[in-house]
């Protein structure tokens, strides 16, 4: 790595930003959002012409050192003259949170703010005195809460979508963390733009969507995402992220592992086909499309199809609190599948590429008993092992509880340890 560019992803942490600079003796104008990323604003006659700027490359990553260090050329602006709707921060005290997730457990936020842009962000976390905790809410799919919050809870809303490239055939759009992830789908299937069908009717909002790198029937956000733009928690500052950089795998990625907790997910960037194969590996899917020819079939008949199954296995959220699966299907190593299918010559299995072997967690805790069991105000959904829920007055940490009771007696029964997929808040 250059030495120049070491210089400049160091400068993370070490300032805040937005950073704001004119080129001197023009009508240019530079927003640094971040170690590597800028704007640029150019006036023409009474109008003014936006460039982003994402520095990948060597000669844009010195173009940006320049920017930021060449006193004698670029000067610091202290009134920024372009209007670009600056957010009105708003604080809420003592808001109810059971709401704003899919669980439906009690809990409240000390401090709530609800933002709309990567400008409300910051000001959100200018906001924020130091030591405060901070959690960072989108469409409250995928946690549980066991207490009230002590700190802020950041609302990420923000909207849009946007399409950036186009060149007959394939497509990169650009979509608001806020938007719910259903209806970001289907507008993909009705516009024409395939690779997404399979993930239709998953609760939740897109910015949530590539931190765990979300996936079904064959499909998951890393087959179609072309970056991710995040709002760093300790400066302000701007980073995209490519695909690559994401480092997703299984229900993870660079947000749940190494990055996690310091950055604000904004955007995310989809790289879709008009032309994409369609993905019909899995039976479910092939049954619920048996009565029209294959050579028919199309990307929306692929999103009805899962969107008939997931209804007839998954309770809503609005009527039985739940947030989907709540454990992760257990990957085991090619040996150890060994001693568990000599015991266990029945259970679904799906060989991985690395040679390891996934299982179905929904299989192990029916098996083991657990499906359909009743604790009053919560318990294990009737038609999907999967799924626990809250039936009307649970507890977050009641929930937990029953989840501890299941990981145990799967582990003593088969010898494979269960995950939570959900995430767990307060405990």
């Amino acid at each position: 790595m250059h030495s120049e560019w070491r210089e400049l992803d160091g400068m993370e942490g070490a300032m805040k930003y937005p950073v704001l600079r004119k080129l001197k003796g023009a009508d240019a104008w530079y927003r640094v959002e971040g170690p590597r990323q800028w704007v640029e604003w150019q006036r023409i006659g009474s109008r003014w012409m936006k460039h982003v700027v994402v520095a990948h490359q060597h000669p844009e990553r010195m173009t940006l050192h320049d920017i930021l260090n060449d006193v004698e050329r670029y000067e610091p602006v202290v009134d920024w003259p372009i209007a670009e709707g600056e957010e009105r921060l708003e604080v809420e005290r003592d808001a109810d949170l059971g709401a704003l997730t899919t669980f439906r457990v009690p809990g409240k936020a000390a401090h709530f703010i609800r933002v709309r842009s990567e400008s409300g962000v910051r000001q959100a976390l200018n906001w924020r005195p130091e030591g405060m905790p901070l959690l960072v809410l989108g469409g409250g799919s995928n946690m549980l809460l066991h207490a009230d919050w002590p700190g802020l809870v950041l609302h990420v809303d923000v909207p849009g979508v946007e399409v950036v490239a186009d060149d007959g055939r394939f497509v990169e759009v650009v979509v608001g963390a806020g938007e719910p992830w259903h209806d970001w789908v289907m507008q993909t299937v009705d516009a024409g733009w395939g690779g997404l069908e399979n993930l239709a009717l998953i609760p939740g909002r897109v910015g949530a969507a590539p931190m765990q790198n979300i996936g079904a029937y064959g499909v998951e956000i890393k087959d179609r995402c072309a970056w991710v733009e995040a709002v760093s928690r300790a400066d302000g500052g701007l980073r995209r992220f490519s695909a690559e950089e994401c480092a997703f795998g299984y229900r993870e990625s660079v947000f749940k592992g190494p990055e996690r907790d310091r950055w604000v997910i904004t955007r995310v960037a989809f790289r879709l086909d008009r032309e994409a194969p369609l993905r019909t590996d899995y039976g479910a899917i092939r049954e619920e499309l048996a009565g029209r020819p294959e050579a028919e079939w199309t990307a929306r008949d692929v999103a009805e199809a899962v969107i008939r199954i997931r209804r007839s296995k998954l309770p809503d959220p609005a009527v039985l609190g739940n947030a989907g699966s709540f454990f992760k299907n257990p990957v085991l190593s090619a040996e150890a599948y060994a001693a568990f299918a000599a015991q266990h010559p029945d259970a679904p299995h799906y060989p991985q590429a690395d040679g390891s072997v996934k299982l179905a967690a929904g299989w192990l805790i029916e098996r083991a008993g657990w499906k359909g069991h009743d604790r009053g105000t919560h318990g294990v959904h009737d038609r999907q092992a999967l799924v626990l829920v809250n039936k009307g007055g649970a507890t977050g940490a009641q929930i937990w509880q029953l989840a501890q009771h299941i990981r145990e007696d799967v582990l003593s029964q088969f010898h494979v340890e269960l995950e939570p997929e959900v995430n767990q808040i307060g405990a």
